[in-house]
């Protein structure tokens, strides 16, 4: 873990070896290889295997909560007891943004709002007012030179707005310090964007 020099948040990855973020993503490495897997917090590395790929909005989430917060699979643990994720004929479905607030709230006291509808321009103001957003995004956001293939089915953390109204953002999927943590103009985040999250005060 490392301090993001921008804002001071910790900037995490959802696979533990964040060397291995790109050859897990775009060369099918075997996550069953990361030698780190321990310090996710995983009990087997085969739970590790199975579960980090779908991690990102509670890695999101452990930025969020600073660093004395929970291991990622703690953070798992937790939000399988509200229903945050499911399972349904083995197939894992989460992040479900209801009960994740709820967890949010009861488990670490924080303010959490889903929101269900959320254009780009309310997420600064959101940021002005100290909140942070958990935001649905594509995952290809990594690379927002290249045309977006989509909206949602990733989640990034939204921390700050620049001063020149830039939106500061974390992903978990970064596969360098440079796509970790960015500073992106609205009009570039918006392809992106699937219009919904999760903001946390």
């Amino acid at each position: 873990m490392s301090p993001c020099t921008a804002c001071g948040q910790p900037v995490h990855t959802q696979f533990a070896s964040p060397e291995l973020v790109a050859p897990i993503v775009y060369e099918d490495f075997d996550r069953a290889a990361d030698p780190a897997w321990r310090t996710s917090g995983a009990a087997t590395v085969e739970d590790y295997a199975r579960w980090c790929g779908h991690l990102c909005g509670l890695t999101c989430f452990r930025m969020a909560l600073g660093p004395s917060a929970p291991t990622l699979f703690d953070l798992r643990d937790g939000a399988l007891k509200y229903g945050a994720y499911t399972e349904v004929d083995g197939v894992i479905k989460g992040m479900i943004y209801a009960p994740f607030a709820e967890y949010a709230r009861d488990a670490f006291g924080l303010d959490a709002e889903v929101h269900r509808h959320l254009s780009v321009e309310e997420i600064g103001p959101l940021l002005d007012e100290g909140r942070q957003v958990i935001a649905s995004v594509h995952y290809e956001i990594r690379r927002p030179h290249r045309p977006s293939p989509g909206r949602g089915g990733h989640l990034v953390l939204l921390t700050r707005r620049t001063a020149e109204g830039l939106l500061h953002l974390h992903n978990p999927s970064g596969v360098d310090a440079r796509t970790r943590a960015a500073d992106m103009p609205a009009g570039e985040f918006e392809p992106f964007f699937a219009g919904r999250g999760v903001s946390l005060r």
